[in-house]
């Protein structure tokens, strides 16, 4: 019923995050029928970007140049450096406007049962880095999760041998945020982060 090559987009489609089977032949068919307005356009898009992207050494974020405009960028604070998970985390630290320092890249957290270990991850370089360069603050911006959390365990203990200062995200309530519509995981981190008025 379906040609190969639209069954071959429809498959490939369904590959992205948040797109099933039924999802990606919505998407597929909105995509041919805006074929000049979108489709073209997208696949030139997504062709430029393959070829023009890379990985930078430093930090591990994406961009056209390495290293990347963030780790090029003199005017941002030498001093602190940011560990997050992924680059979308990176990213979503910039769009705050909040942070003003440098970046290292993880690329995921320890997992056991996934066999996911310091040296899988992008550990041994952040250790090099701070070891060589006069980092004195070391934020863990890790998600809040069993496996953020045990991977911020593991760096503030492979840290500690450091003169840099390793602080955390505070956890907890929301600004504008409810107290009956709190998860009880972030009721405990909020109870646990209190600070004195």
């Amino acid at each position: 019923m379906i040609g190969s090559e639209l069954q071959a987009l429809i498959q490939l489609l369904a590959k992205l995050p948040g797109l099933g089977p039924r999802s990606a032949r919505r998407v597929a068919l909105h995509l041919l029928k805006y074929r000049t307005e979108l489709m073209i356009p997208l696949s030139e898009a997504l062709h430029t970007a393959a070829q023009a992207l890379k990985i930078c050494h430093t930090c591990g974020n994406l961009d056209t140049q390495d290293p990347c405009a963030i780790c090029a960028n003199n005017n941002r604070e030498l001093g602190l450096l940011c560990i997050v998970e992924s680059i979308a985390d990176l990213w979503a630290l910039e769009r705050s406007g909040s942070y003003k320092g440098y970046y290292h890249v993880l690329g995921g957290t320890l997992s056991a049962l996934e066999g996911i270990g310091p040296e899988q991850l992008k550990i041994p370089a952040l250790l090099q880095r701070v070891q060589s360069t006069g980092v004195r603050e070391i934020i863990l911006a890790l998600n809040a999760t069993v496996e953020g959390q045990t991977t911020s365990y593991y760096l503030a203990d492979a840290l500690k041998t450091t003169k840099a200062k390793v602080t955390a995200l505070a956890h907890g309530v929301p600004l504008g945020g409810e107290l009956d519509y709190l998860d009880d995981g972030t009721l405990t981190a909020a109870l646990g982060a209190r600070r004195q008025l």
